[in-house]
C-alpha cells in the first residue's frame, strides 16, 4: 500500500500547525486586549470566517488569490518563481487558513478566562506587559492553547475541500490521506479506501487523547 498519502499528510500537518500555533496566539492577544469593541468584532469575524466557509468556498478564493494569473500569484511567480497553486506549499496553505480560526478561537477562549484581578495585580507589582504575559496570561491559558493546538493540528491534517481547488490531487505530490481516500474510492477500491480511513481515524483519535491528557497534566500542575 502506498504511504505517501500518509508522509505528505503528516509533513503537512506539522507545518501548518508550527505556523498556526504562533500565528492563532498572536491574534487572539491581539483581539483580545483591543480596545475597540467595533474592531474586536469586524477581526474576530475575520479570523472564524474560513471555519463556516465550505472548504471548497476557502479554496476557491485561494486559487483567485494565488493562481498564476492574479495578481499574488503573478508577483511570486514572475519576482521570486515561486508558484503556489498545484504544489506541496498549496497543501499547506490550505491547512493553515482551513485549521488556523480553532486555534485562535481556543486562544481567544483561554485568554479571555483568566482572572484580570491577575493580571492587574502583577502591574501594581511593575512587572512589564512582556512578562505578564509570559509569566501569567500564557501559563494560565495553556490548557486551552494546546487543545486548540492540536484540534488544529487534526484539522488540518483532515482538510480535503480547500486542498483539493487549490493543490490538486496529485500521487506522490499533493495527495494527501483525505485526498487518497476520495481516489480510492473513486477507482472502486474500497480495500485501500478502508486502510486509508482507519490510518487517519487513529491518528486523530491520538490526537483527541493528547487533549485530554495533556490537559488533565496542566491542570494538576496549576492546583
Amino acid at each position: 500500500m502506498d504511504i505517501s498519502p500518509l508522509l505528505i499528510s503528516l509533513k503537512t500537518a506539522v507545518i501548518a500547525i508550527i505556523i498556526t500555533f504562533f500565528t492563532g496566539i498572536l491574534l487572539a492577544h491581539r483581539v483580545v486586549v483591543m480596545k475597540s469593541e467595533k474592531m474586536k468584532t469586524i477581526l474576530d469575524g475575520i479570523f472564524t470566517l474560513p471555519m463556516v466557509l465550505p472548504p471548497t468556498v476557502v479554496g476557491f478564493l485561494l486559487l483567485c488569490l494565488f493562481g498564476v494569473k492574479s495578481p499574488v500569484g503573478k508577483i511570486l511567480f514572475q519576482s521570486f518563481g515561486i508558484k503556489i497553486v498545484f504544489s506541496f506549499a498549496a497543501t499547506v496553505l490550505a491547512a493553515v487558513v482551513i485549521s488556523l480560526p480553532l486555534m485562535y478561537r481556543s486562544a481567544r477562549g483561554a485568554f479571555e478566562q483568566i482572572d484580570e484581578n491577575l493580571i492587574h495585580a502583577a502591574r501594581t507589582l511593575g512587572m512589564t506587559e512582556r512578562t505578564i504575559f509570559w509569566k501569567i496570561v500564557m501559563p494560565l491559558s495553556m490548557p486551552g492553547i494546546v487543545s486548540g493546538g492540536i484540534l488544529a493540528f487534526a484539522r488540518g491534517l483532515g482538510e480535503f475541500g480547500a486542498t483539493a481547488m487549490i493543490a490538486g490531487n496529485i500521487a506522490g505530490k499533493t495527495r494527501t490521506l483525505p485526498l487518497a481516500i476520495y481516489t480510492k474510492v473513486s477507482a472502486g477500491d474500497m480495500e485501500g479506501a478502508w486502510f486509508y480511513v482507519l490510518v487517519i481515524s487513529l491518528v486523530s483519535f491520538i490526537a483527541i487523547a493528547l487533549i485530554n491528557y495533556i490537559s488533565r497534566k496542566w491542570r494538576k500542575f496549576y492546583k
